[in-house]
């Protein structure tokens, strides 16, 4: 039995599809099934159900996962206190980003932390904050930087880049931009350009609705401020963003924020495991490079306008 196999064998689990798991290994799908084949040879039971489209795992294999989990996680321990001894860090970093998030900071740390640290290796993947969340909690994630309808997820570490209100967005000359004030109601009576489901931003604006008892018409979804801001600024739609997206739009778009929706949306970098030494390094690089973070300017009639936080909160 090999280590090796096991990480295959976690992944195929937590993916409930063998050519995901390939794609998350990097190796070829066959790859992965000849050496989960072999694994199940050598405990002699069958850890995967492949009769349906989805596989699943059998009796056997639901056994072995958590053993399986914490025979890599007591290996890379081993590592890592070797690692901390002789002040070596090196590895895999895996690095999870919320869809359509373009923050230069995280890049800077990224490269920073890469001059630094040549002999550590970085995935960088995109996935929806919900599946980035999950991917942290079970380890397949290292850090992830996440959109938060609420407070950053509990029994996870956080630093918060982010917290600000929810402003609507709409050419110059629609009804909404007449008014200095504007309410979710005010928002039901046209079509909404706004990101999909299991994004922050989403999350916020589906609680604040359905809280008033209201349902909005959700028109478009789109998972980057550009191609919202876009629709909106071509009359498709009110695009729902928070007020650092809508802040290269203001010549297209008036801005308005969301007088009712006092809950800000929440832009953090997550984390879990903090004895991994990669993960604190990279911690002290985004810290820095978060500093110089600007402030978004504040939309009309927000009294309380945002700022960009960069104190740790444990959730």
């Amino acid at each position: 039995m090999e280590l090796r196999q096991l990480e295959y064998f976690i992944a195929v689990a937590e993916e409930r599809n063998f050519t995901r798991a390939a794609e998350r290994v990097h190796i070829s799908q066959s790859g992965v099934s000849a050496q989960i084949r072999q694994l199940e040879r050598e405990l002699g039971a069958e850890l995967f159900d492949r009769s349906a489209r989805t596989v699943t795992l059998t009796v056997a294999g639901k056994a072995a996962l958590e053993h399986a989990r914490a025979t890599l996680a007591a290996a890379g321990a081993i590592g890592q206190a070797v690692g901390e001894v002789t002040d070596l860090i090196q590895g895999r970093l895996t690095v999870g980003m919320v869809i359509g998030c373009t923050l230069t900071p995280l890049f800077d740390a990224l490269a920073s932390f890469h001059e630094a640290h040549p002999g550590v290796e970085i995935s960088l993947l995109e996935d929806s904050s919900d599946r980035l969340i999950e991917g942290v909690r079970t380890g397949a994630i290292d850090l992830g930087l996440i959109g938060a309808g609420t407070a950053t997820p509990d029994g996870l570490d956080a630093l918060t880049i982010i917290s600000e209100r929810l402003i609507a967005a709409v050419p110059v000359g629609h009804p909404l931009a007449k008014l200095g004030r504007v309410a979710l109601r005010d928002l039901v009576a046209y079509p909404i350009v706004c990101m999909p489901p299991g994004t922050g931003l989403r999350a916020l604006f589906d609680q604040a609705c359905a809280a008033q008892g209201l349902r909005p018409a959700i028109a478009l979804q789109a998972s980057a401020a550009d191609a919202i801001a876009g629709l909106a600024a071509r009359g498709l739609g009110v695009a729902i963003l928070s007020h650092s997206m809508a802040e290269n739009y203001r010549d297209r778009l008036t801005v308005r924020t969301i007088v009712d929706v006092e809950t800000p949306v929440v832009l953090a970098l997550i984390w879990k495991n903090t004895h991994n030494p990669s993960v604190r390094e990279l911690l002290v690089h985004s810290r820095q490079a978060f500093t110089d973070f600007p402030e978004p300017r504040r939309a009309r009639g927000d009294r309380r306008p945002p700022r960009p936080g960069l104190a740790r909160a444990r959730h």
